[in-house]
């Protein structure tokens, strides 16, 4: 067997490492590539008044970039792309509603989840359903393979949840009467309630989803940034006020902050 030289192993290792370091790639490179989902309000769409895609990741990434110190490479992802996405490498973070899960957990890093919001159950006040309970042996819709159906899954194991490919149809769902019940995260869900009346959420919650920056698997340097960078944003208040723009008191959400920046050690 032919032995490779020590200087050519070393070289090698040295390549590698500086291959998989994204953080100073991002510095190298000036930008940082911060994927957003472009079709969900309010994180990530597209203003009908100026055409740019505006929203609560949108905010993050540029507040993220600067504490980096380089410019906003802003890119437009699909739900479905996110992972793949992070895995081949073609951007450096993805703020899309990435709820934490061990199982994508095994496939790419997360950072602290900096806003959680909870999954809640939408029924018909009609319907005489006042609790979880009410809702055994009734149908449930979600959307297929979301948080919300797994949540949904597991909470109301008495119930049977249907998966919809998309949360319109999961919401038709329950106006028609197909089923008795929607999980869904609050903040999408309250866009539905507010088209149609008689209807009401449930005072108990599913599950609090943790939101949390995706990083490509292994990038130790880039995810402590992020995590640092995102302590700062805490710390300052920033974080709140970017809730409070996209979420407070002047929205239709007039959603409350109820979980500060968590570490993901607290999900495991």
């Amino acid at each position: 067997m032919k032995k490779i030289p020590l200087i050519a192993l070393a070289f090698g290792l040295i390549s590698c490492h500086a291959m998989a370091d994204a953080l100073q790639d991002i510095k190298d490179r000036g930008t940082l590539r911060c994927a957003t989902l472009t079709d969900s309000v309010p994180l990530g769409y597209q203003d009908p008044k100026t055409r740019e895609i505006v929203g609560l990741d949108v905010d993050l990434c540029k507040s993220l970039a600067k504490h980096l110190g380089v410019t906003l490479e802003h890119q437009g992802i699909a739900v479905s792309a996110r992972i793949p996405t992070l895995i081949a490498g073609r951007a450096d973070v993805v703020a899309a509603a990435l709820g934490y899960t061990k199982d994508r957990a095994t496939q790419i890093d997360f950072t602290a989840a900096y806003y959680q919001t909870p999954i809640k159950i939408l029924v018909k006040d009609s319907s005489g359903i006042k609790s979880f309970a009410d809702l055994a042996g009734k149908r449930v819709s979600s959307v297929k393979s979301s948080t919300p159906e797994l949540y949904a899954r597991q909470q109301l194991p008495d119930s049977k949840v249907i998966g919809f490919e998309d949360a319109p149809a999961a919401f038709v769902a329950l106006e028609q009467g197909k089923v008795q019940g929607l999980a869904m995260s609050e903040p999408a869900a309250i866009r539905f309630h507010a088209r149609t009346s008689g209807m009401h959420f449930l005072d108990q919650n599913l599950h609090f989803e943790p939101n949390c920056l995706g990083v490509k698997k292994g990038e130790t340097s880039l995810l402590a940034a992020l995590d640092g960078a995102l302590q700062d944003m805490e710390k300052s208040g920033e974080l709140q006020s970017i809730w409070d723009k996209w979420y407070g008191d002047h929205t239709e959400y007039k959603m409350i902050r109820q979980k500060k920046l968590t570490q993901i050690a607290d999900f495991e």
